[in-house]
């Protein structure tokens, strides 16, 4: 299995410093740039685009000069949207959280987090693609979800299969495609099929995308995905 591809960008020159050390003494991480703003982070993954050394997984502060996080992840986001993007700041107001989680932060962690909670993180979002704790779920039910309002798209007529709704629900518990193959006994190129067709029926763009259509559709309650 490949190493784990990180970059950091933080203007906050020792706790970066401390970050950088502290993953790199993990055997399945690798630190690939460090940036003090978002623009240089950017500009890094800009001129990195073709040569397959850009990382897997951005870790971003919010507040930076120059270029902040926010603005930052729309960036990358849109860009580079196989490239993940924690969020790892100073801010836990519920407005900031769901800012950065709808612009495309892939999960949202504050800087007196645990070192094992970080690293439990990136693996879920490294392998899953992203990861929501509960105070996470619950400023997503709160901010991002109409609770009256049904999500329908142009593909109404085209109706989710009782397969695809079985992939949906799996996906909003947070289980990696692996884990969905296990569970469906489907091969885990069924199981990205079913994904993708997800993707094209609801017409979300990621994950929380298919979280936020799953709790407006009733397939799944915010209730049950916080159990």
């Amino acid at each position: 299995m490949e190493n784990i591809k990180i970059a950091l960008a933080d203007d906050e020159v020792l706790f970066r410093k401390g970050i950088s050390f502290l993953l790199q003494r993990k055997k399945n991480i690798d630190i690939v740039f460090e940036a003090s703003n978002g623009e240089e982070l950017v500009c890094f993954l800009r001129e990195n685009k073709h040569n397959n050394t850009n990382p897997d997984i951005v870790i971003i502060d919010l507040k930076m000069p120059v270029l902040n996080g926010v603005e930052a992840t729309k960036i990358i986001h849109e860009e580079f949207p196989e490239v993940r993007i924690i969020a790892l700041t100073s801010y836990n107001t519920k407005s900031f959280i769901a800012n950065m989680i709808d612009v495309g932060a892939a999960s949202y962690l504050v800087k007196n987090t645990t070192p094992q909670e970080l690293m439990a993180t990136i693996n879920e979002v490294y392998a899953n693609g992203f990861y929501y704790n509960d105070e996470v779920l619950q400023v997503i039910h709160e901010y991002l979800i109409s609770p009256k309002k049904k999500i329908k798209s142009r593909f109404l007529d085209e109706q989710l299969t009782n397969r695809e709704i079985e992939v949906l629900k799996l996906i909003c518990q947070q289980y990696s495609g692996a884990e969905i193959a296990e569970k469906l006994f489907l091969s885990a190129r069924t199981v990205e099929g079913h994904r993708n067709n997800l993707l094209r029926k609801t017409e979300c763009k990621n994950m929380i995308g298919l979280i936020i259509y799953a709790i407006n559709n009733e397939y799944v309650t915010l209730e049950g995905l916080l159990e």
